[in-house]
C-alpha cells in the first residue's frame, strides 16, 4: 500500500492506492455502476462489479436447488460381457502373462474348481478386493488351527489313555507273573 500527499492541494489531501482489482470494482460500483454497465451491455461484456457477480451467484445457487430436487440418483448396471470360449481363452492367456503364472495354472485342479464355479453365475462373478480376500484367508487358517489344536487334543488324550492302559495290563501281569 502506497500513501500519497497532493502537495498542488492546499488541504493535503492524502490518498490510497491499492493494487487490489475489487477495490477498484467496489469504487467503480459506488461511482459508476449506471455508466460501468451500460458499457458492458453494449459490448457484450460480463459485469464484474462485486454486487452483479453476487447476484449471478445466487441466481446459479437457486437454479441448482431447482434442478437438484428433480434429480435422483441411479445406479447403472454393470455391463456383463456374453461368454465365448475365445473370449475366456484370450483372458486366460492375458492372465497368465500379466501376473507371471506358468502355463500348467490352468491345469491346476484349484483353478478349474474357480472356473467351473463362476461359470454358474448369472450375472457376472464379484471378485472380492484385497482386504477381503486377506480377513477370509486368516478367517479359514485360524479355523484350521482350531481343528488341528482339537484333533491334537484327542490324540493325546487317546494317547494318554492307551499309555495308562499299556502301564495297567503290564502291571497286571507282572503281578500275575510274581504269584
Amino acid at each position: 500500500m502506497v500513501v500519497l500527499t497532493h502537495s498542488h492541494q492546499i488541504n493535503r489531501k492524502q490518498c490510497i492506492l491499492v493494487n487490489e482489482s475489487t477495490t477498484l470494482r467496489r469504487h467503480a460500483e459506488a461511482n459508476f455502476a449506471g455508466k460501468y454497465r451500460q458499457w458492458a451491455k453494449k459490448h457484450s461484456f460480463e459485469s464484474m462489479l462485486p454486487g452483479d457477480i453476487k447476484a449471478r451467484k445466487e441466481k446459479a445457487e437457486q437454479a441448482q436447488q431447482t434442478i437438484n430436487s428433480h434429480l435422483t440418483e441411479r445406479k447403472l448396471a454393470e455391463r456383463v460381457i456374453p461368454y465365448s470360449n475365445k473370449l475366456f481363452k484370450q483372458a486366460a492367456i492375458e492372465w497368465l502373462v500379466a501376473t507371471d503364472q506358468p502355463i500348467q495354472a490352468l491345469d491346476h485342479p484349484k483353478f478349474q474348481d474357480m472356473i467351473d464355479v463362476a461359470s454358474r453365475a448369472t450375472n457376472g462373478v464379484k471378485i472380492p478386493n484385497r482386504r477381503a480376500t486377506r480377513a477370509e484367508i486368516m478367517r479359514i487358517f485360524k479355523n484350521h488351527l482350531t481343528r488341528l489344536r482339537t484333533t491334537l487334543n484327542v490324540s493325546r488324550n487317546l494317547v494318554l489313555r492307551a499309555a495308562s492302559l499299556h502301564l495297567i495290563f503290564q502291571h497286571r501281569v507282572l503281578l500275575l507273573v510274581a504269584q
